[in-house]
């Protein structure tokens, strides 16, 4: 049985080249391969692959948020949440206009390479995040 002591989660959203966000959650929604996963305090270690493009948290202090995590993992232990992602940013930080602007673009040049996928996922997750945040 999962130790009731823990009463928040320790979390961090991390990108390739920075820390986007670290704190104290009560509860993390990410979608992985494996569908989506609720993580609250004293959840199961799990590892996951991260897919759909958006996590949700609630800090401790009842604040919401949103951040585009387009692709990247998900690994939970100890009530230690980490998100690793190649690109990630909060929701709160997109300009919505702009990211529409940016997945028309993306979608337009074409599904040709892989390159081409990466970056239909990173504009669908910014338009997500920032679509969730408003």
């Amino acid at each position: 049985m999962a130790d009731d002591s823990a009463k928040h989660l320790e979390v961090a959203l991390v990108a390739a080249e920075r820390t986007v966000w670290q704190g104290q959650a009560k509860i993390v929604i990410a979608r992985t391969t494996d569908g989506d996963v609720g993580i609250l305090p004293g959840h199961a270690p799990l590892l996951g692959l991260l897919q759909g493009g958006t996590v949700q948290v609630r800090t401790v202090d009842d604040e919401y948020f949103v951040a585009a995590a387009p692709d990247g993992f998900i690994s939970v232990a100890n009530d230690r949440v980490s998100i690793l992602a190649e690109n990630a940013e909060m929701g709160h930080d997109i300009d919505l206009e702009e990211a529409r602007r940016d997945l028309e673009q993306a979608l337009a040049a074409g599904l040709d390479t892989d390159a081409d996928l990466d970056e239909v996922r990173l504009a669908e997750a910014r338009v997500r995040a920032a679509e969730q945040t408003s």
